[in-house]
């Protein structure tokens, strides 16, 4: 037989904790709740939107409602991430939430934030060494108080403008994962742009800085 493996639904119990979040995508408002196995990964999905009745409210529900039965028949939430998330269509707009700005559509912002919530990757890893991280009050950084020899560490010049508060900068924390220099925000999706040649590319949506 060239049929896949008939699959195995397993429903979430009768008493199950759930996660509910508020989300805003241009003038769309709706709550995404997530209902969860007793280890904490998610088995259903509803989406609600706030005006009730409309078009996207239908076809979110519908749409809700397959992906809960897929996820507990197996399916990876990582799969649905991966082919949802970044797809553009209206509504789109801005989002209101720091870590996923500019959504493409509302099936975009739910499966980031999907994808941020429940899942590990380098965009969560971004976004948490971009936060600035407070050092220990008890004292300087090792870094700072020298070796075992006497010899005092090396402290910043006078030429570096930087402030020294005990905190990494967001630019620093940037520059050392993805080399990107001081590339500007794409003005038409908020993503970070590229260098290209002597401008700068959007590689999410392909705008350019300009240039021909």
């Amino acid at each position: 037989m060239n049929a896949p493996p008939r699959a195995v639904r397993h429903k979430l119990q009768e008493e199950r904790q759930s996660l509910t979040h508020k989300f805003k995508v241009g003038d769309h408002e709706g709550y995404i709740t997530v209902g969860l196995y007793p280890n904490g990964e998610p088995g259903e999905l509803f989406i609600t939107m706030a005006k009730e009745g409309s078009t996207v409210s239908g076809l979110m529900d519908s749409f809700a409602l397959a992906v809960s039965i897929a996820l507990q028949h197996g399916v990876p939430l990582k799969l649905f991430c991966e082919k949802f998330a970044h797809t553009r269509f209206e509504p789109s707009g801005w989002s209101g939430n720091p870590d996923i700005g500019y959504a493409k559509s509302i099936m975009d912002y739910i499966f980031r934030w999907l994808q941020l919530r429940f899942l590990t990757g380098q965009q969560q890893f971004l976004f948490e060494n971009l936060r600035l991280k407070p050092t220990s009050a008890f004292g300087p950084p090792s870094s700072e108080i020298g070796d075992l020899n006497g010899t005092a560490a090396a402290r910043p010049t006078t030429n570096d403008q930087r402030p020294t508060t005990g905190s990494v900068h967001a630019a620093d924390a940037l520059s050392s994962m993805v080399d990107m220099g001081d590339a500007p925000s794409c003005s038409f999706c908020g993503s970070i742009m590229t260098r290209n040649g002597s401008c700068y590319r959007c590689m999410s949506c392909g705008s350019t800085s300009g240039c021909s």
